[in-house]
């Protein structure tokens, strides 16, 4: 079920994923997601950088360039947007959680001149200044909503890989975790299949995180058919489906190789 704002989040969310883009609690958590389903619970995806840029802002090159590598290089930026929203939204709905939308803009459509112009710039280099009032704004609203609802269990990208999308999301929960709220961060997937991402990492964030397994076996097949639904992401990520679904189901059993079992990890501040 689709939430409108931040004041649609109830006492019922007991635990909320918080999400960069559309795809990365799914291609991240979906297995999470499945169980906790399974046992009556509502997870709710909060996706933060979810905002259409307005029709007059100039796309960049490099925006354009990205759009192309979606198979969406014919749209405007704002049905760029519609599209990828009917992908998470299905893919969520499939999965029976609630989701929400936040209004800010995904790095690739912020700035004018634009402040990420290649993929250097938007993985693995530093969140531009001007986009620290996002990290601050959210985090306000975040610990806002952990008074209101001190019982929720909290998810967030470990920011492995370093988008800096991912890397604002990260800091901004991280001040949940400053004040001793539970955090879970996750295995920012599939950025994590990166030999060496993860622990470099954790060593940059330097807090003691212990990790934290989610026996997913049985859901295995829902996550997979739910990261399926993020159709534009695909190639660009995996290069095809079949290759999707290998590299998660080896992830996922990579963990803790024993038989049968699929796992997700998160890194907790408890």
């Amino acid at each position: 079920m689709q939430l409108t704002s931040l004041n649609d989040i109830t006492r019922t969310h007991r635990h909320i994923f918080l999400s960069p883009h559309f795809d990365d609690v799914v291609y991240s958590c979906g297995g999470t997601l499945g169980v906790q389903v399974s046992c009556g619970l509502r997870p709710l995806v909060i996706t933060v950088f979810a905002s259409a840029p307005s029709v007059d802002t100039p796309l960049s090159s490099y925006a354009t360039q990205v759009h192309r590598g979606w198979g969406l290089g014919t749209l405007s930026a704002s049905d760029v947007v519609k599209h990828r929203r009917k992908e998470d939204a299905a893919a969520l709905d499939f999965l029976q959680a609630d989701y929400l939308w936040l209004d800010y803009h995904d790095a690739i459509y912020r700035g004018n001149p634009a402040y990420y112009t290649s993929g250097e710039q938007l993985a693995g280099s530093e969140v531009n200044e001007a986009d620290s009032w996002i990290d601050q704004q959210l985090a306000q609203d975040l610990l806002a909503l952990q008074e209101r609802l001190p019982d929720a269990v909290w998810y967030a990208p470990l920011g492995i890989g370093r988008h800096v999308d991912h890397q604002i999301v990260c800091s901004a929960a991280d001040r949940l975790a400053q004040r001793g709220i539970k955090v879970n961060f996750y295995e920012d997937f599939p950025y994590v299949l990166t030999q060496g991402a993860r622990e470099a990492r954790l060593q940059e964030i330097g807090l003691a995180l212990e990790p934290a397994l989610v026996e997913m076996s049985e859901m295995l097949p829902l996550r997979i058919e739910a990261s399926s639904m993020y159709t534009s992401q695909t190639s660009v990520n995996f290069g095809s489906e079949e290759a999707m679904q290998t590299s998660i189901q080896k992830y996922t059993h990579s963990i803790r190789p024993v038989e049968t079992v699929n796992l997700e990890r998160y890194w907790s501040n408890h």
